[in-house]
């Protein structure tokens, strides 16, 4: 038997975005931990808005596990917060999203490091150069190198975790930078996008740097919009019957229900989203819906390789953003779809 070091990982009651919150037990196993094998365990709701002080106590039930690199017998334990009665906590949207393991999900998060209250690269008092160089750069005055260090580092914690990211990228902005996740399912999608943001937002503070998730950090006086790209969650997604048949005919009927719903995606794309959704940016105004192929300034981007295929393979809906909670995000695509008879 090993004592194995249980990080119990959860998302609190904050609104309108939750917050990564984790706790360690130490439990004994003959070997890496089953899921089944994972203990619930409480916590004091009253310290993360989920509970009131006079009935504080919350469970954590785990619904993923991965093994953690940085910690000998090491476990990161993705939770989802019940009630003491048993039932889904309000905070818990991942225990009533729609999910189909035949729908794939790649997300696109993008995100800022901020050090001493700015973003990487941007001088004290000022502005760095124009955008332009940033974007997949290379070089000092380009991407600096704590960045480097971190998102290589990040990678490999990834990797070493078993969640499947598929690469990393500087992005438009100085100090603005990119990871992406695929995942099959809403939830094991999502489950390795929040574990990812975990990785980051922990590996960074031996940095002494923090992770801006807002989608429009960098704006002026009043809220004036300055010539600084926001941040994304851009969500591609493909169904069984988008990648297997497709069809023009359907695509159509498909981006129609898109449209009807548009208001219905935009509440719950993430907060503050009409700061970044301004048809600037490689951005579609907040309040249309429009798509396009390889059109980066539409609601949703078709891939040539999407026409050329017969309208068969996947879409991005470009209007998620960087702090959006991917279980509702995929939830909500998929419910969408469902109006559409796949036939």
């Amino acid at each position: 038997m090993a004592k194995y070091k249980l990080e119990y990982i959860w998302l609190d009651g904050y609104k309108p975005v939750q917050n990564l919150r984790g706790k360690t037990q130490i439990k004994e196993f003959a070997s890496f931990p089953k899921l089944e094998e994972l203990p619930l365990w409480g916590f004091d709701g009253s310290s993360t808005q989920q509970a009131p002080g006079g009935s504080s106590d919350c469970v954590l039930k785990p619904v993923a596990v991965y093994p953690d690199s940085t910690r000998k017998n090491g476990v990161l334990v993705m939770c989802e917060v019940y009630n003491a009665d048993g039932t889904p906590h309000i905070s818990n949207s991942r225990a009533t999203i729609l999910d189909d393991a035949d729908t794939w999900f790649g997300f696109e998060q993008e995100y800022f490091l901020y050090q001493d209250g700015r973003p990487l690269g941007f001088p004290e008092g000022g502005y760095p150069a124009p955008q332009g160089p940033y974007y997949c750069g290379a070089g000092y005055k380009n991407v600096g190198d704590i960045a480097r260090q971190i998102v290589e580092e990040h990678l490999d914690l990834c990797l070493e975790a078993g969640i499947n990211h598929e690469g990393i990228n500087a992005e438009v902005a100085s100090g603005q930078w990119e990871f992406q996740i695929f995942g099959k399912g809403s939830k094991k999608a999502a489950d390795d996008v929040w574990m990812a943001r975990y990785l980051l937002v922990r590996l960074c503070e031996k940095y002494g740097i923090d992770v801006e998730f807002h989608c429009k950090p960098i704006r002026g006086v009043y809220n004036t919009p300055l010539d600084w790209n926001g941040s994304g969650m851009h969500s591609n997604f493909s169904t069984k019957f988008m990648r297997e048949v497709g069809g023009k005919e359907y695509f159509e009927k498909l981006m129609a229900a898109f449209a009807k719903n548009m208001s219905e995606h935009v509440a719950v794309y993430g907060p503050d989203n009409h700061f970044r959704l301004t048809g600037l940016h490689e951005t579609q105004s907040i309040d249309k819906f429009t798509w396009g192929i390889a059109d980066r300034g539409s609601s949703i981007r078709v891939p040539h390789a999407f026409v050329k295929n017969g309208y068969k393979g996947y879409l991005e809906d470009r209007r998620p953003n960087s702090a959006a909670n991917p279980y509702d995000v995929a939830s909500r695509i998929l419910k969408t779809i469902a109006e559409v008879p796949a036939k």
